[in-house]
């Protein structure tokens, strides 16, 4: 294991808690706390950023910093920051109907109502589709396309990777009378500003990229998402209100866009045994799941937001502290609430 910011000899930084309920510094105690559970849990990784400084690096269980691991569904953010970029460039319209590129959807009454936001935010009502997962079909846009509708749009969260896949046949429709493929644009408008490369994009026989997962990076490497976002997009998008493009749905207020967010642990009545393990709750069909008042962490900052991906990887930003904290790991039961509630203990 390997940890700095903490060591012997050297003095931890004290950062304000703005939003969170009680006394308000992040104490290096907490950084340990949250670090021994993390590893506890095969956590490989765990990087906290504060003000662009490293506060802690740990890299524990045989892992090293230089290190690529999958994100699984961490990459989704990225396609959801290449769907801002593609609007703010006149492509799409995140409030336009798919239905306006997608040609096979303009007879189906159901599906001609579905917006581009509403697939990106999964609550399009489309099955979610999750043999596209694996390599067995020949082309994913097109059998996301066709599948069928399980709930109106609008109206429930269907995580999967359905919906996605069908904004990869928009932007590979917009982008074709430039003679650009999505990855391509994705590449030149999102990697290379964050100092990234191409990826591993799990391309199906039509050379489609799987949309709902795939990447690897290293802790330093996602934790540019994170200081991306700190900086409100820029220098990838110049957004005013950045953050409520984020906001949650009717179906969903904890996620938008490919974030969960924190904001609903503030509200009336949230109690600590209310916070929702989302990984676990993901694991139900999805009728059984249950998202109302969908919070991360009690005594977590109210403006918490989290990319997260399974089996514990996680890339977690507080705006009003000026945090990022990437937790990646192997297969064990990583619970956000039980990291967070350490990080930021009820006082």
């Amino acid at each position: 294991m390997v940890a700095m910011g903490l060591g012997p000899g050297i003095v931890a930084l004290l950062i304000p808690c703005a939003t969170g309920p009680g006394a308000g510094v992040l104490r290096p105690e907490d950084l340990k706390a949250a670090a021994a559970y993390s590893s506890s849990q095969r956590g490989t990784s765990l990087l906290v950023l504060q003000g662009g400084k490293a506060i802690w690096e740990e890299y524990s269980n045989g892992a090293r910093a230089d290190e690529a691991r999958k994100i699984y569904s961490g990459t989704k953010l990225f396609w959801n920051l290449l769907a801002l970029a593609a609007e703010e460039d006149g492509l799409i319209s995140l409030n336009g109907r798919a239905a306006d590129t997608i040609v096979h959807w303009r007879g189906d009454v159901a599906k001609s109502r579905i917006r581009v936001r509403q697939l990106l935010d999964f609550d399009s009502g489309l099955d979610p589709a999750f043999v596209l997962h694996g390599d067995t079909i020949v082309d994913r846009d097109a059998f996301a396309v066709g599948r069928p509708l399980v709930a109106a749009p609008g109206r429930e969260f269907i995580y999967g990777p359905c919906s996605i896949q069908v904004v990869h046949a928009v932007l590979k429709a917009k982008l074709a009378a430039r003679g650009e493929s999505p990855t391509g644009y994705l590449e030149r408008r999102v990697l290379a500003p964050l100092g990234l490369g191409p990826q591993r994009y799990l391309a199906d026989g039509a050379g489609n990229p799987l949309l709902a997962s795939g990447f690897m990076l290293s802790a330093r490497e996602w934790a540019r998402v994170g200081e991306l976002l700190l900086r409100e997009g820029s220098p990838i998008l110049r957004r005013e209100k950045f953050w409520s493009a984020f906001r949650g749905t009717r179906a969903n207020g904890a996620f938008g866009l490919g974030l969960w967010n924190n904001a609903a642990s503030r509200r009336w009545g949230a109690r600590d045994e209310d916070a929702v393990d989302v990984e676990e709750m993901l694991e139900r069909d999805w009728p059984r799941q249950r998202w109302g008042g969908a919070f991360l962490c009690r005594s977590a900052p109210r403006d918490l937001f989290a990319s997260i991906g399974s089996m514990g990887q996680r890339l977690y930003v507080v705006p009003s502290l000026g945090l990022v904290i990437v937790r990646m790991g192997g297969d064990a039961r990583y619970s956000d609430p039980e990291f967070l509630g350490r990080l930021f203990p009820r006082r």
